[in-house]
């Protein structure tokens, strides 16, 4: 027996609705004076010897004989004289070898020439492990000294979420993308909205429930212009501050919007991520279908109003990437095979591996390069920062590969 709904009992559950979000976004603004007190900000750690050579690309002995001969940044010395460094004294490092060096490129950032490469990481589903890679991602990039921006596409905000701010909270109007490609006169430059974070050489364009008025307010522009070329206002705005960044990753919602077709189009290069069960594969056999239909009506439409022929979109690269993969599980290495034959090389050699270690790095709001390895056991740390270094060094000479230099 169907129950007519009244306005009242809607009354209610949208009372109750806004109760709960109210009160579970006071508590995650409590967890996070706990996790990072006292000024309720992230902060990153230091990095110890072994790990700074890792980053700048010399031997650790190497370093110890830099601050023996009281060269450089000194490092700070803890308990049985373990050295660790800021990443501001690494990239300070990175400037002093790069001086005298000869022949070896201790800075990585992009010459006249280059193109800043704008990867987008996409997929139709959520949970194929988007954010996860678009932020391990970035942090690697800005660890090896290059200049990026994440960009947060999702209104669910979990790009900046682990970035250190709280979207409701500390997200105010107009201070999304949305602020920069906006139809109306409200608009602002991009270069207002890029917020810096405690990760040196990484900035974050937030992202909160607002990015949503782009979706609504895409279809009206469209009715009321005719050919407004929404897909082409990212592109716009990415490129107004290109020019003070190596890498862009673009973190782009579970869904093929206006957001995700026009992400799609200011990307120079696109990372798709499957998980490798079938319900997921067969999601993204859509997100591919459909993607592809949406951008060659854009393609036929051109980048612009008036435009004398077809623009065709070009990749430096377009990879799959395939996330939380267990080694050991029958269908996963099925599928996993499946897609190899099908796409060849363009399904990434190396593996996103599921892993403790990063989801509970998660619970704090923080990434496994964040979380020193002391907080777990030496074999599951090693295990996951050893495939998503290899995953992040795929992709890393892909980009070296597109400014035509060596991994």
């Amino acid at each position: 027996m169907t129950k007519s709904v009244t306005n009242a009992t809607r009354a209610r559950v949208t009372k109750v609705i806004t109760e709960d979000g109210d009160a579970l976004s006071k508590e995650l603004q409590a967890l996070r004076h706990t996790l990072f007190p006292p000024a309720s900000k992230k902060t990153l750690r230091q990095f110890s010897s072994g790990e700074a050579a890792k980053w700048i690309g010399v031997a650790d002995g190497y370093l110890r004989q830099l601050s023996i001969g009281g060269k450089g940044p000194q490092p700070s010395v803890g308990a049985a004289g373990r050295r660790s460094y800021t990443l501001e004294q690494i990239n300070e490092l990175r400037r002093m070898l790069d001086e005298g060096a000869k022949g070896k490129d201790y800075l990585p950032n992009r010459v006249e020439g280059e193109e800043c490469q704008v990867i987008a990481v996409a997929n139709f589903k959520g949970g194929s492990g988007k954010t996860t890679t678009a932020a391990h991602l970035a942090q690697f990039l800005a660890l090896k000294g290059y200049r990026v921006l994440a960009i947060d596409l999702d209104p669910q905000a979990s790009l900046t979420a682990l970035h250190g701010y709280q979207p409701e909270f500390d997200i105010g109007p107009n201070a999304t993308l949305y602020g920069t490609i906006r139809y109306d006169n409200q608009s602002r430059p991009l270069s207002d909205i890029i917020q810096k974070t405690y990760f040196p050489g990484l900035d974050l364009i937030p992202g909160n429930l607002e990015l949503m008025e782009f979706e609504h307010d895409t279809p009206k522009a469209l009715a009321e212009h005719g050919t407004e070329p929404f897909f082409d206002r990212i592109g716009r705005a990415l490129g107004s501050v290109e020019q003070y960044y190596d890498v862009m990753i673009l973190d782009c919602p579970p869904q093929l919007g206006f957001l995700t077709l026009g992400a799609l189009c200011a990307a120079t290069a696109l990372l798709i991520t499957v998980h490798p069960q079938m319900l997921d594969v067969m999601s993204m056999c859509q997100f591919l279908l459909m993607a592809a239909d949406l951008l060659t009506v854009v393609e036929d439409a051109g980048r612009g109003k008036g435009a004398a022929a077809p623009v065709y979109l070009e990749y430096d690269f377009l990879r799959y990437l395939v996330t939380r993969f267990e080694p050991s599980d029958g269908p996963q290495n099925w599928t996993v095979g499946l897609m190899r034959t099908l796409f060849h090389e363009r399904v990434l050699n190396n593996t996103a591996l599921k892993s403790t270690a990063i989801s509970d790095a998660g619970l704090s709001k923080q990434t496994l390069y964040e979380v020193g390895r002391e907080n777990f056991t030496r074999t599951t740390y090693q295990r996951a920062i050893e495939s998503l270094d290899a995953v992040n060094l795929e992709v890393e000479a892909l980009i070296r590969h597109a400014w035509g230099r060596s991994p």
